[in-house]
């Protein structure tokens, strides 16, 4: 418990601008209409391309004895891919209500 303690006096700064940016994000997704949430989240998803390159980069520069970090490493690679997939299937499902029907 004291290292959680400590943990929060010396990343108070850190904590401060993460507990902001929730309060920021909730007020700003409170005030998109309903009609946008879906073309928003997908566009969103596919912005996790980040997290896979990001998980990538950490993958190569770990120890191939640190499983831990293989691990968790391939978890969010997978993950974000699956995210990233579900954002483009979710943008085309979207497009294609648009798409005038052929006669």
């Amino acid at each position: 418990m004291n290292e959680i303690i400590e943990f929060f006096k010396v990343h108070q700064d850190m904590v401060f601008i993460v507990v902001l940016m929730v309060f920021v994000g909730v007020e700003v997704i409170g005030k998109v209409p309903a009609v946008l949430h879906t073309p928003l989240m997908s566009g969103a998803n596919a912005i996790h391309g980040v997290v896979v390159v990001g998980a990538i980069i950490v993958m190569l520069n770990s120890k191939s004895s640190d499983y831990l970090a293989m691990g968790l490493g391939f978890v969010a690679v997978f993950l974000g891919t699956m995210n990233v997939v579900g954002g483009f299937v979710v943008t085309d499902r979207m497009l294609e209500m648009f798409k005038k029907k052929k006669k």
